[in-house]
């Protein structure tokens, strides 16, 4: 399947102009702090020795940061070609592009041509896309020891918020949304897979989620 989405109207909100505040702000500001709560908690659980595969992964903050907790390599997968573009020059410039692999593309559909990983990340991600299950599922099939994400509260008043945020989208015909998957949805999909969660923090709209393979 090919998230519509997440190649057209998803080109359209996370195209050059996005890039460019997104560099901006990681220069003024750092990390957002669900991103730095979500990557706090990984470490917690040990990353060291481990490969990283990084969903959705934008200009590449989530991977350089577990690069330098100790990850051995890391690859993302983004959907964006503005924020595919930023990644590998950021890498570069990091001095790191031999160990980030940036794919473009859809996650879901191309899951069966990206390796499995230590550490399975999705920071925002989850509510951008229309097949939760598909995305879930098929992510945390590729974790090997952590999976961790950060994605919108199940509250009314998040839903509300989402609500009035999709009207902009539907009036100038753009396909992208942004849903508010069922939490006991997404936890279900990840339990199935043999995980226990490990960690879980609300952060006003946001809730940042870290799970761990049980032991069998």
């Amino acid at each position: 399947m090919t998230c519509r989405q997440c190649q057209s109207g998803g080109a359209n909100i996370f195209g050059e102009r996005a890039v460019q505040w997104q560099l901006r702000r990681s220069r003024k500001r750092g990390l957002d702090n669900t991103t730095r709560t979500l990557l706090e908690a990984l470490v917690a659980e040990g990353v060291e020795g481990l490969t990283l595969l990084d969903i959705g992964g934008g200009i590449g903050e989530i991977a350089l940061a577990l690069l330098q907790a100790g990850v051995t390599s890391a690859t993302e997968v983004e959907a964006s070609p503005a924020y595919v573009a930023a990644a590998k020059e950021k890498a570069a410039r990091e001095g790191v592009a031999d160990r980030i692999v940036v794919r473009e593309g859809d996650f879901v559909a191309q899951a069966a041509e990206v390796p499995a990983a230590g550490v399975v990340t999705l920071d925002q991600v989850i509510c951008c896309y229309p097949d939760m299950a598909a995305l879930v599922g098929r992510s945390v099939a590729k974790a090997i020891k952590l999976y961790g994400a950060v994605y919108p509260r199940d509250v009314w008043w998040v839903r509300a918020i989402a609500t009035v945020g999709n009207l902009l989208p539907r009036l100038l015909r753009n396909p992208f949304r942004l849903y508010i998957h069922r939490t006991s949805a997404v936890d279900r999909v990840i339990r199935d897979a043999g995980f226990a969660p490990r960690f879980q923090r609300a952060a006003r709209f946001w809730q940042v989620v870290v799970y761990a393979r049980a032991a069998l």
